[in-house]
């Protein structure tokens, strides 16, 4: 009796949590889904809406990643599909298990971005992987992390928050493409997928 209403509690608070993390994966897609309509600058209005789609939330893609921070690095130039360039500072190593799998991103700091006091300490996670011009964005997808996320040596790391550049619904946009070193060769099944709206062409 004593292990079966042990395995009832385990399964409870399992149920709890898969909820619980299923709510906060679609707040933040509600609320991601809101900026586009509010900032002047998106591609995208509340009527094209209806063409995100995204993975289910799935907790196995919240990972705690390793931050090595990188010292001594220099800007250079990251290419993006506009044909532009912007200036990045590779800013740290992550390395995380994912799936079982051992996996290592490099992070970056955008030069221009961090001179501005209200975006000193954002940083950019751009990556690709198996999943890209299939079920996904073909140029990639970002996370967005901040420099303050960084506790005790680790960042949290959520998959399920990977985003589409602009790119994905609209030419015009001056999207950094994601270097190499951030292609992994595993599929990403998390965070959002393939745009299924007309593309548009950016006045």
């Amino acid at each position: 009796m004593y292990r079966y209403l042990t395995l009832l509690m385990f399964l409870a608070s399992s149920t709890c949590f898969a909820q619980s993390f299923s709510d906060q994966i679609a707040s933040h897609r509600e609320k991601y889904k809101a900026d586009f309509v509010t900032n002047e600058h998106s591609p995208l209005k509340e009527g094209d809406l209806k063409y995100l789609r995204f993975y289910s939330a799935d907790s196995n893609y919240k990972v705690t990643a390793k931050v090595t921070l990188l010292e001594g690095e220099k800007a250079f130039k990251m290419p993006t599909y506009a044909g532009t360039t912007a200036e990045y500072i590779r800013y740290a190593k992550l390395d995380f298990n994912i799936n079982g799998k051992p996996t290592q991103l490099t992070l970056y700091k955008n030069v221009a971005l961090s001179a501005n006091p209200a975006y000193k300490d954002y940083l950019f996670l751009p990556f690709t992987d198996q999943t890209n011009n299939k079920e996904t964005y073909g140029g990639g997808r970002y996370i967005d992390l901040k420099s303050g996320n960084i506790a005790n040596g680790n960042i949290e790391l959520d998959f399920n928050k990977a985003y589409n550049p602009y790119c994905a619904y609209s030419d015009g946009y001056r999207c950094p493409i994601p270097p190499e070193e951030n292609d992994l060769a595993l599929a990403i099944k998390a965070g959002e997928q393939k745009y299924t709206g007309e593309k548009k062409q950016r006045n």
